[in-house]
């Protein structure tokens, strides 16, 4: 134990024991962040009517009420059309503006990159009322067109985010030596870059789909009518009283949120480049 405080953690020879309060300060954060779910998902096999913790019998009721409420499945499937969606149309948007981006040579391309980043800057209470009554003239309010649009222009600045900085430590010459043989643009970029920035592509469709999977903002002010999202639902529901159906809904959220982190570090990490043989 006392030789692995003394061993190095990094090189530049700082050992374990010297950064002991980073790794308390990690454990600390992590148990903040655990917490509210290792008490979320206890609540939602509980039998009573109400939320409770810890649960006095165990039932797996409200998991049958939401399989079985119309109303429940129906937001279900508008939450995971249109995050499939969002996820479809921001992704390779996001990609070729990274591309663009990171390629260009225009002076102002500071500019533009922080163009393309307005929507985290921005209030999203102020892009749902934006988005409102931009919908209200265009007549596409409470439909799927309005939500997956509201959601590409939320999950767009993630997109360009990751996958500009997979661009930055990609060496470019790869791509040029392509070009030079022939190849052309488009055809070296996707036999050449898009393979090693395939991580980042993966972690930023995933981080597109998340974001309109779990986002309530914005679907509260556009969705609605035969396109109610899940997140809205579960705000109305926690707003118009405590229904225990919140807590199993949230434990299949929790669920479907870590079971895509997983395949994308599955689908999306590197191949190993296998050895030669004797």
């Amino acid at each position: 134990m006392f030789r692995w405080f003394r061993a190095p953690a990094t090189e530049t020879q700082i050992t374990h024991g010297q950064r002991l309060w980073l790794y308390v300060f990690a454990v600390i954060t992590m148990v903040l962040l655990v917490t509210p779910t290792l008490i979320v998902v206890p609540m939602s096999f509980s039998d009573s009517q109400y939320l409770e913790f810890p649960p006095e019998t165990w039932s797996t009721r409200w998991y049958d009420h939401y399989f079985g409420s119309p109303e429940w499945m129906q937001a279900t499937r508008t939450s995971f059309k249109a995050a499939f969606l969002t996820m479809l149309v921001a992704t390779p948007i996001g990609v070729l503006a990274a591309y663009g981006l990171h390629c260009s040579k225009v002076r102002f391309i500071r500019a533009a990159f922080v163009l393309m980043i307005t929507p985290m800057m921005v209030p999203v209470v102020l892009v749902a009322i934006g988005a409102f009554y931009a919908y209200v003239q265009l007549k596409i309010l409470y439909t799927m067109t309005g939500l997956v649009l509201a959601h590409t222009v939320l999950a767009l600045p993630l997109v360009v985010i990751v996958t500009g900085s997979a661009l930055k430590s990609y060496d470019m010459s790869q791509e040029e030596a392509a070009r030079s043989l022939g190849a052309p643009r488009w055809k070296a970029f996707l036999t050449v870059t898009l393979p090693q920035i395939r991580f980042a592509v993966v972690t930023s469709a995933l981080l597109a789909f998340l974001t309109s999977f779990d986002e309530v903002v914005v679907a509260m002010f556009v969705s609605g009518g035969d396109n109610p999202t899940l997140t809205r639902n579960m705000f109305n529901a926690l707003r118009d009283q405590i229904d225990p159906t919140i807590a199993s809904i949230s434990t299949i959220m929790i669920l479907v949120t870590t079971g895509m982190m997983v395949l994308a570090q599955l689908f999306g990490q590197q191949k190993e480049p296998s050895k030669p043989k004797d």
